[in-house]
């Protein structure tokens, strides 16, 4: 078990565990996960050797978008607990060298935030500009052409003011005016609130989402060869815009600063959530360079697409090395949002076990995504037991995020799987009980263990951990790369496919470490032969 670090840069390479707290544990069996049932779990996430957790929202919220639609964000959702319950959460995950990250939606409120609820009333009250109002244009129509992620216009009308207000999301969800002074010092406030309560970091959603540009300008037309779906999916019109002024605002750089300087004092950490698909890792590069804004920012690239071949992973590096070499990325295959790893690009245990090692050798921070570890394939959900908007809004074209948040599957032989008594509140499938996490534990092969190895080995070799990365290669299936601290250096080449694989070894003297990951070492011959899905980690020297 690690020992809990106060260091300013404990954040640099660390491995961090997401729960999505609806599905985790459900300690009072009303068929939904809280607090309690977090606490209740931490042992299991300690025993991964994980630096942190990260915890979905859990604030005060009418759920119409599962807690990104905050109402109180000083308050914990009745659903989730009590105050009381998150300090008791805090102290546990303490107690075993954890740290704990919570997940800050500061782009955006509920509409029955008591702000909102202001701000609608006139255009003089005092919260009149805390929300990003617009009278129509002369014909009636919205003032640009801005798009919602949720499909349809980004504005709504709005009978009281008889204006529109922007919501990059649900209609429920009014983005919040960051130029604003007043706005800004509100959040950072809340920023303070939770740090005064113990938290050692956030994960801040929709980070680039802050600004919008205040001339309201049209963003331009994407042509459709120009199209990506990283951002929303590919039945979504909000693809056929470059999207310039809605989002990606020079201002936010500002405001970065001003949330870095609350955090400094507590050694806190951020993760900010780049959601842009045409100049994502650009915008991460500048978020999280110079030491005064985030420390971290999370990458889409590994999140989408029905493969990750070798050459992909070293064209996403190669991006990095061109335009955020002076951040630092927190990478995931895995989270809330998306198809499940294991599903998207159809992996087998061995395979799965490559990517976890891959995944642990990367320079950059990691998150994991609860029953990542378990190998959880994405769950089919009916439509009729669909409760994720965004998914009922595109069906069948894009059945939305149910099948990645079904609940935490424990033990084998329960009903649910162990995580409640009652009907959950979205199923548990039969594949995944046959993945609980009390039957991995008694299976030498459960992957849960290799989890456990490759995080150990992370630890163990500070190069891994913080060190530089250099010479990636891809060379057919095999992906090969160097990572160096000081005067460790250390070899990683992984084949990324069912196939053997031979490569040219490394001149000089090296020796084989990380047998526990499969790890094998150099032929008499001179050169490495990989078996399926087998890596080659070595370190120089005798």
């Amino acid at each position: 078990m690690n020992t809990f670090d106060k260091s300013q840069d404990w954040w640099r390479g660390a491995v961090i565990y997401q729960i999505y707290p609806r599905s985790y544990q459900d300690s009072n069996g009303d068929g939904v996960g809280d607090l309690k049932g977090i606490q209740q779990r931490l042992p299991h996430i300690a025993s991964l050797g994980v630096d942190a957790i990260w915890i979905s929202p859990f604030f005060t919220s009418p759920m119409q978008d599962f807690g990104y639609d905050v109402s109180d964000y000083c308050d914990v959702d009745p659903m989730f607990g009590t105050l009381s319950d998150f300090d008791a959460l805090i102290e546990t995950a303490h107690q075993l060298n954890l740290k704990v990250m919570i997940d800050l939606v500061m782009s955006h409120t509920s509409a029955q935030h008591p702000w909102f609820i202001e701000s609608r009333q006139n255009r003089e009250n005092p919260r009149a500009d805390w929300y990003v109002w617009s009278d129509p244009k002369p014909d009636g129509n919205p003032p640009n052409n801005w798009l919602s992620i949720f499909g349809g216009s980004a504005w709504h009308w709005d009978s009281r003011r008889q204006q529109y207000y922007l919501h990059n999301f649900l209609t429920s969800q009014p983005d919040l005016n960051f130029h604003n002074e007043e706005v800004q010092n509100a959040l950072l406030d809340v920023t303070r609130f939770w740090l005064d309560r113990g938290v050692d970091g956030f994960r801040l959603d929709t980070i680039n989402f802050y600004f919008h540009d205040k001339a309201l300008r049209d963003n331009p037309a994407l042509a459709p060869e120009e199209r990506n779906a990283k951002t929303a999916p590919a039945v979504n019109p909000y693809n056929h815009q470059l999207h310039i002024y809605d989002k990606n605002q020079p201002e936010n750089l500002d405001f970065l600063r001003k949330l870095r300087a609350v955090m400094e004092p507590y050694n806190a950490a951020a993760v900010g959530e780049v959601g842009d698909s045409q100049k994502g890792l650009e915008i991460l590069g500048e978020y999280t360079s110079g030491g005064d804004k985030m420390q971290m920012s999370y990458a889409f690239e590994f999140l989408s697409g029905d493969a990750m071949p070798a050459q992909e992973i070293k064209e996403v590096f190669d991006e990095v090395d061109r335009v955020a070499s002076e951040g630092w990325v927190c990478w995931a295959f895995s989270n809330h949002d998306v198809v499940r790893h294991i599903s998207r690009w159809s992996l087998s245990p061995a395979a799965a076990k490559a990517y976890a090692t891959l995944l642990m050798c990367l320079r950059g921070s990691v998150c994991i995504y609860q029953g990542e570890e378990l190998g959880l394939p994405e769950a089919e959900i009916a439509f009729e037991e669909l409760q994720d908007p965004y998914g009922i809004e595109f069906w069948p074209e894009f059945k939305g995020r149910d099948g990645c948040r079904t609940p935490m599957v424990w033990e084998g032989n329960a009903l649910h799987g162990g995580f409640s008594p009652e009907k959950p509140w979205l199923p548990v499938p039969a594949s995944h009980v046959a993945l609980a996490a009390d039957m991995q534990e008694h299976d030498p092969a459960g992957l849960i263990h290799h989890y456990r190895r490759a995080i150990a080995l992370r630890h163990e070799i500070k190069a891994l951990r913080a060190g530089h990365q250099r010479g990636m290669k891809a060379h057919d299936d095999v992906l090969q790369f160097e990572r160096v601290l000081n005067d460790e250096r250390i070899f990683i080449a992984i084949n990324l496919s069912d196939t053997p694989a031979t490569i040219d070894a490394p001149s000089g003297v090296w020796h084989q470490i990380g047998a526990e990951v499969g790890s094998i070492a150099r032929g008499a011959d001179g050169f490495i032969h990989l078996g399926p899905w087998q890596p080659a980690i070595m370190r120089e020297g005798a």
